[in-house]
């Protein structure tokens, strides 16, 4: 797997949206708080279009990320926010020069696709992590955007986690992958499915109704997806939604009733995903899972 490089002061960030449109004045924290860190911030060049929810037309939000993988002065590319579309341009770029000249990928929840497609026919490192969109609106850093500046400045080594009551103890090594459950779902026998056989796969959601969390893990069980699998971190499943007649378990405990029968170890309550903090994360990197009695570890 293909590491972009880590990024320098004076180094520029690219800032695209992929999905749903977004304002300048929604950015503005963001961008304040990335020059803070000594990068340059430029936006892409559909950035503020609209199509409906949309930052612009399939092709219009097509050149604009186009347009950022081939820019030999973008360092990295942070999506300014998911909801749903990117899953309707990824089969129109190309990524030849971006292998060729790598560069970090940054964003969560609709990124997901993005995460898969460049993990499996790229072949380079990702950052799941916060996204412009929810930086603090007063321009401050907090958890979730100082461990995206570590990671995108080469200082984020692992962390330290609770235990949780769910969690099936051992140790593994692996590539790190996943994304949003939802996602995971939908790129399901498409060409942006990643390959998880020898990999840990990271899952975690939002704004799901509970029986709906059952059916994407038994596709998941039923296609074979989690079969190979060395390890599984469960991240934020938050504000879930149940029928009028309860399904009578929990996100956690239905996950944990379609992983127990897999011989792995499985790590429950990670901070990152649709929670605060979200804790940036390398897909596509080694790394080791430690899942133990009294506390856990996820090392890069």
């Amino acid at each position: 797997m293909i590491q972009p490089p880590y990024l320098t002061s004076g180094n520029t960030v690219g800032i695209v949206s992929t999905a749903r449109k977004i304002s300048l004045e929604e950015l503005q924290p963001a961008v304040s708080l990335l020059e803070s860190w000594g990068l340059n911030v430029k936006f892409s060049k559909h950035l503020f279009a609209e199509d409906n929810q949309f930052a612009g037309s399939e092709a219009q939000r097509t050149e604009s990320l186009q347009a950022f993988l081939d820019d030999g002065i973008i360092h990295a590319i942070l999506c300014a926010r998911g909801g749903y579309g990117t899953v309707q341009i990824v089969d129109q770029l190309d990524f030849t020069k971006f292998k060729s000249n790598p560069k970090w990928v940054i964003g969560y929840s609709d990124v997901t696709t993005l995460h898969c497609h460049v993990h499996q026919n790229v072949g380079v490192e990702t950052i799941h992590g916060i996204m412009p969109i929810n930086f603090p609106k007063d321009g401050s850093e907090n958890e979730s955007t100082k461990t995206l500046k570590q990671a995108l400045f080469g200082q984020l080594k692992g962390y330290e986690f609770e235990s949780h009551e769910f969690n099936q103890l051992g140790e593994c090594e692996g590539e790190l992958i996943g994304g949003n459950l939802s996602i995971l779902y939908s790129l399901s026998g498409t060409n942006s499915a990643v390959n998880t056989k020898g990999k840990i796969l990271f899952i975690e959601d939002l704004d799901e109704y509970l029986y709906h969390i059952d059916r994407m893990m038994m596709n998941l069980k039923k296609s074979g997806f989690l079969s190979g699998l060395k390890g599984i971190i469960v991240g934020g499943m938050s504000d879930m939604n149940d029928n009028a007649i309860p399904y009578g378990q929990t996100a956690l405990e239905i996950i944990k009733n379609r992983v127990s029968d897999l011989d792995i170890p499985v790590a429950y309550n990670f901070q990152a995903g649709h929670c605060d903090p979200n804790k940036a994360i390398y897909f596509g990197r080694k790394c080791r899972l430690n899942v133990g009695k009294s506390g856990s570890s996820l090392q890069f």
